[in-house]
């Protein structure tokens, strides 16, 4: 039996909004593993003691070191510490709208096939690897938004998806909600902004 698939093409062609008046750089790597017939998106659930956004579910990704020649390779630096990630292992699809945080960081979001493995994680930054399928992520009884105000940025929406018990919502919520407005015929009820908050 097969599920949904990304189409892929509109995601390699797209040229991404980038984003540079914020104090930090950052990126993180969406990947695409291939299981029992469908596309599935690998996320990491931040360890609970971590002082930025603990026990929430996150794309691999971090902050920008002085050694890394292009935010690309933060992406794939950060992928190989917190799951195992060898950078030969990525087959890169593409890259989305940078987006602002609230703590200050522009993160680039980049979109990768990796292979169907078992990852390890890095414990003192990830407390569980997670692997959530397509068609959990495109059902609609799994998503809501709501309208939040904030202090700096006004009114923002707020995107949750609730799949297999986990919950991707924040900074991450808002990268998926492109990646699958790209590649899918998902449309979020409400239309963001990525790039001002």
């Amino acid at each position: 039996m097969t599920g949904p698939r990304l189409t892929l093409e509109p995601i390699a062609s797209y040229e991404p909004t980038e984003i540079a008046d914020q104090e930090y750089d950052a990126a993180v790597l969406a990947p695409i593993v291939d299981r029992d017939g469908e596309d599935h998106l690998l996320f990491t659930r931040r360890a609970d003691h971590l002082g930025e956004h603990p026990g929430q579910m996150s794309f691999p990704g971090g902050g920008a070191e002085p050694e890394d020649e292009t935010i690309l390779e933060t992406a794939l630096r950060e992928a190989n510490e917190e799951i195992g990630l060898e950078h030969s292992e990525a087959e890169l699809v593409g890259q989305l709208d940078d987006i602002r945080t609230v703590t200050e960081y522009a993160v680039t979001p980049f979109v990768a096939h990796v292979p169907d493995r078992e990852y390890v994680r890095e414990e003192s930054e990830v407390a569980e690897i997670v692997v959530l399928p397509l068609s959990g992520l495109l059902d609609p009884d799994n998503y809501e938004y709501e309208r939040r105000s904030h202090p700096y940025y006004g009114e923002i929406v707020i995107h949750y998806f609730h799949v297999n018990g986990y919950t991707v919502w924040g900074a991450t919520g808002r990268i998926l909600v492109q990646l699958l407005e790209l590649a899918t015929d998902f449309e979020a009820p409400e239309k963001v902004e990525r790039s001002e908050f």
